[in-house]
């Protein structure tokens, strides 16, 4: 119990970074959305930029996250030498991609379709390699569990990031003839992403330890799974922004890839519970003294990370659905049309976050190869599905694409983990939670349909309760006996 107490306090402090840090940073979702409309297809761009980084970050650091935490708790190995090698490594590799960007950046930005905007390309090319590198770093914070630290300098870049946009697009162009245009968007995030970078000066130093060859070996044999199963995951989670431009050639084809990616990010509320929950599990389930001793103990610690993780994000799913009439007023007006993808990107979202929990069966037992292959075969039904549907049901495609995608992925993973490490999960109870899920939000559908907002909202919020009271009589809460202990905590 005192490990899981540990735990959840370190799911708060990351979770602090990353949803409030994303919450933050929802005050350019309007900002962006209110000054570059719908249909100019300014935000396409954004949405399309941001896709193509998403997946170079994780060709950039090309699985060393996941094998700093698994070397660098083996026993064998010198930690320290494990974070130097990983941090030469990904630097080589961010700056030679950087070098070959810039050495073909017209015919790279004449692909992309921005050879008129070569600027796009440039930028966010630095930006990644700087975010590849940062996230080595990041990675030791996490090891050292140093989470104030790592959540410290996520906020600041937010705040930075949120400040300078709010002057250059709402007050600069009342003080000046500044003129708007999409690249301040990328010029402002390498700006903060290099400024960042300044804070890790004595982490950087432990890159004088040296690299070692021999080690650099290794890790690439464990890694490149991880880099196969990173590819595939990433390509789940953007393949469908990267590929609505190349399949719907239409004119109006940035546009609604616009419309998709503002909506879309009222659903990422997902995204950040997943990635707390990861930021404080990964290195959780790698230490072995903290998931159990011995291996029942620790294959009923994953049953409940399980368990915990899945009754979290329900209940979040039905508070985003719950209060949608007013969550959509983060976005424009003009964009409103593509709300309908909100609780599909979100369940989808939900699939993504179990896999995540399942995918530990095979990087504990050093089987990494078995992640590429699920990413890879659900990596292709999404691309079947956009490409397939694009053309005629358009960004509704992309969001069921993703549902398909994450859905296939879960699956292989939970019956083929079955096998060569069985967990019991206890399905039936996670039944219950899912099927409770699904009948508030199907009321949760025709509330929002017939009723006025605000009435809408108290209706949604008894059928929250519901789903509230739910957990505690499940999973035994004693509510009186919290609330005593928070007062006596109070007192002191």
């Amino acid at each position: 119990m005192a490990d899981f107490k540990a735990l959840a306090k370190d799911t708060v402090i990351y979770g602090a970074s990353s949803i409030i840090g994303r919450f933050l940073n929802y005050l350019l979702v309007p900002l962006y959305t209110y000054k570059i409309t719908a249909a100019s297809g300014g935000y396409g761009v954004v949405t399309n930029m941001y896709a193509y980084t998403a997946l170079l970050l994780v060709v950039l650091t090309f699985g060393m996250e996941t094998t700093f935490f698994r070397f660098a708790n083996k026993e064998e190995e010198n930690p320290r030498k494990v974070f130097s090698t990983i941090l030469v490594m990904v630097s080589v590799v961010a700056a030679v991609f950087v070098g070959l960007v810039f050495a073909f950046l017209g015919p790279i930005s004449s692909a992309l379709g921005y050879s008129a905007h070569p600027e796009y390309v440039w930028t966010m090319a630095v930006v990644v390699a700087l975010d590849a590198f940062q996230a080595i770093l990041f990675a030791l914070l996490r090891y050292q569990k140093r989470p104030i630290k790592f959540a410290a300098l996520k906020l600041l870049f937010i705040f930075l990031n949120i400040g300078i946009n709010l002057f250059v697009f709402l007050i600069l162009p009342k003080i000046t003839s500044f003129e708007l245009h999409v690249k301040w968007v990328f010029y402002i995030n390498l700006f903060c992403t290099a400024f960042i970078t300044l804070f890790f000066f004595k982490e950087i130093k432990g890159i004088g330890v040296g690299f070692d060859p021999k080690l650099a070996k290794r890790l690439l044999s464990y890694s490149w799974p991880i880099l196969v199963l990173g590819i595939a995951g990433i390509l789940n989670q953007t393949a469908d922004k990267i590929l609505y431009p190349l399949v719907d050639k239409s004119a109006a084809a940035t546009v609604q890839l616009g419309i998709y990616g503002a909506c879309a990010k009222i659903a990422m509320i997902m995204a950040m519970i997943t990635q707390a929950f990861r930021y404080a599990y990964e290195p959780f389930v790698f230490d072995r003294k903290s998931a159990g001793t011995t291996l029942e103990d620790r294959k009923e610690t994953y049953s409940k990370g399980m368990r915990y993780f899945l009754i979290f994000t329900l209940l979040a799913f039905l508070a985003v659905m719950a209060y949608i009439g007013v969550l959509r007023y983060i976005i424009h007006r003009s964009y409103w049309e593509g709300l309908r993808v909100v609780p599909i990107v979100m369940a989808a979202e939900i699939m993504m976050g179990v896999y995540f929990n399942l995918s530990f069966w095979y990087k504990l037992i050093d089987k990494t190869l078995w992640g590429a292959v699920f990413s890879g075969i659900s990596c292709i039904a999404l691309f079947a599905v956009n490409i397939a549907f694009i053309p005629k049901y358009g960004y509704m495609a992309c969001a069921w694409g993703g549902v398909v995608g994450y859905g296939t992925a879960m699956l292989l993973s939970y019956f083929v983990g079955q096998k060569y490490y069985p967990i019991d999960y206890k399905l039936k109870d996670l039944g219950i939670y899912v099927l409770a899920a699904a009948v508030l939000f199907a009321g949760m559908l025709l509330v929002n349909r017939y009723l006025p907002v605000w009435g809408a909202i108290l209706v949604n919020t008894a059928l929250l309760g519901v789903f509230a009271v739910l957990i505690v009589k499940k999973e035994r809460i004693d509510i009186p006996a919290i609330l005593i202990k928070i007062k006596s905590k109070v007192k002191h």
